[in-house]
């Protein structure tokens, strides 16, 4: 990231590595099925999985047999998925920061980032991953948009107030996307020209969450993390008093998870 917030908003997941394995939900099954039947994914393929996590996709695609290496920023996180993976034989956890770390000679029949991608380094992340790949290889990002705009969410319109007393950043016109508003397009991979074939496919997925699980699901979100304690405790108390007292108790919210898949030519390799 170009700025010294960016970097830290990036590291802060590390942080509440125990936290962020508890409250942050897997990949929706049906994405996790597209993506291995449409890159073929089988025992002893080739998987570099970007930024893990702990584990959130990566405990799926290993269960599949392919050989796997996880490469991590946070150590941590690491360890989290470090204990996950102990054991499948063909799996291993790499602590290193992506945009540093040296490809290996042999290359990946697939790269994949989940909610990860935005996080590196956007002026070589789409060539990297590319010379990562063998020929005919695929790119794989996930893209995920928590709390989808919805039409008539009383929960979203009374947070904001929440957010507008301890969030010093906030914009008090924002609102979330609507998922007409949402580009199906990836400028960055069409106009590198490294890529044959580039499809796209989307997956709503709607999750209910009592105060308590939805105050740790935010409390793993870097703009939350970004507040010092104080005002981090008080936001939180916030939302989950409004929960109490204005929705029963429980919120459902709507999330989004954008899934490209771009395949490299079978002509010549990228390295």
């Amino acid at each position: 990231m170009s700025t010294r917030r960016g970097i830290r908003r990036r590291e802060s997941f590390d942080e509440v590595a125990e936290l962020y394995d508890k409250a942050r939900p897997g990949y929706p099954q049906r994405l996790v099925d597209d993506l291995v039947a449409s890159t073929g994914l089988d025992k002893g393929r080739r998987v570099l999985e970007i930024g893990s996590g702990t584990g959130q996709l990566t405990v799926s695609l290993a269960e599949r047999g392919v050989s796997l290496v996880a490469v991590e920023l946070g150590s941590n996180l690491a360890e989290v998925v470090r204990r996950k993976l102990a054991p499948f034989e063909h799996a291993e956890v790499v602590t290193a920061d992506f945009d540093d770390w040296v490809l290996p000679v042999e290359p990946f029949d697939m790269v994949v980032a989940a909610t990860a991608f935005h996080w590196l380094d956007p002026a070589r992340r789409v060539r990297k991953c590319a010379e990562a790949l063998r020929p005919g290889g695929a790119l794989a990002i996930i893209e995920t948009h928590w709390g989808l705009g919805h039409g008539g969410d009383k929960f979203f319109a009374e947070s904001q107030s929440c957010y507008a007393r301890w969030d010093a950043d906030h914009n008090p016109a924002f609102r979330p996307p609507t998922l007409e508003e949402l580009s199906e397009e990836r400028d960055d991979l069409a106009s590198s020209q490294l890529f044959s074939q580039i499809m796209h496919s989307r997956y709503l997925c709607d999750r209910e969450y009592d105060a308590v699980q939805y105050c740790d699901l935010l409390g793993t979100f870097s703009n939350v993390l970004a507040f010092d304690e104080r005002t981090r405790s008080g936001f939180l108390a916030c939302i989950a008093d409004l929960i109490e007292s204005r929705f029963g108790g429980r919120i459902v919210r709507h999330d989004l998870y954008d899934l490209w898949l771009a395949r490299t030519s079978t002509r010549s390799g990228s390295r």
